[in-house]
């Protein structure tokens, strides 16, 4: 049987100086509320801000953003979707934001993709806030079907960074199922791993009564490199 979450919690503890300094270092709980009310404007952008950062200095996005909201017209889907390629080309060598062409046309084909969903089901924050908090995968895998450049960790820190209730992935976090007994790979990509860490992480959430975004945190405050507060602080919308 995999360690108990009570134990982790514990360990966690102990290594972050005593229950009420490891909870100052947990996120607000996440509201289906609040995530339902999201405008899809503000998902379109943060789906460009995660694919942009994906494989970049989060820092360098993050000091162009007043650029990219101008130069994609504040991520408005439907006008979006109807500029014509000429817009499209033009940014390519648009200095306020980073010129990566694969990635701008991705924005193109989420504005696609979000107008679709809002369509289905009245906006994409409503869409959200409806699936099922133990189907994360499933979640996971529509976006990376139906979106662009959105599988694999980009769809994950999409999640956490829009507000829904999620686990991310990450390597403490693996390190910290690896640790417990759950038999998954040091890099867990394939469809098998990534339901044994669905499933613990839905048990751990039973066993606690958390939600998953304090059982992905605290499971990786538990294990591997022991950061400062400041440093987890600035590093809130992901893990350690």
């Amino acid at each position: 049987m995999p360690t108990s979450f009570k134990t982790i919690r514990a360990r966690a503890e102990k290594r972050k100086g005593g229950p009420a300094a490891l909870k100052k270092l947990l996120p607000p709980p996440l509201d289906n509320r609040k995530l339902a009310k999201l405008k899809d404007d503000r998902v379109l952008a943060e789906m460009a801000r995660r694919v942009f950062s994906a494989g970049f200095v989060w820092s360098v996005i993050d000091n162009k953003w007043d650029g990219f909201e101008a130069a994609f017209l504040g991520f408005e889907p439907r006008k979006l979707l109807h500029k014509p390629d000429e817009f499209w080309e033009k940014l390519a060598t648009d200095k306020r934001i980073v010129r990566n062409p694969q990635k701008i046309r991705s924005v193109r084909d989420n504005a696609q993709f979000v107008a679709d969903i809002a369509a289905e089901h009245g906006s994409f924050g409503k869409f959200l806030a409806a699936w099922p908090a133990d189907d994360q995968l499933g979640l996971l895998d529509l976006m990376a079907k139906r979106g662009s450049r959105l599988g694999g960790n980009t769809g994950q820190y999409l999640l956490r960074f829009l507000g829904r209730d999620s686990w991310i992935a990450s390597r403490d976090l693996v390190l910290c199922l690896r640790d417990a007994g759950v038999d998954v790979a040091e890099t867990p990509t394939s469809k098998r791993d990534r339901q044994k860490i669905q499933l613990q992480v839905n048990a751990w959430a039973k066993e606690s009564g958390l939600p998953l975004v304090h059982i992905s945190r605290i499971c990786a405050m538990s294990i591997g490199p022991n950061y400062d507060a400041e440093t987890l602080q600035q590093a809130m919308g992901g893990e350690e």
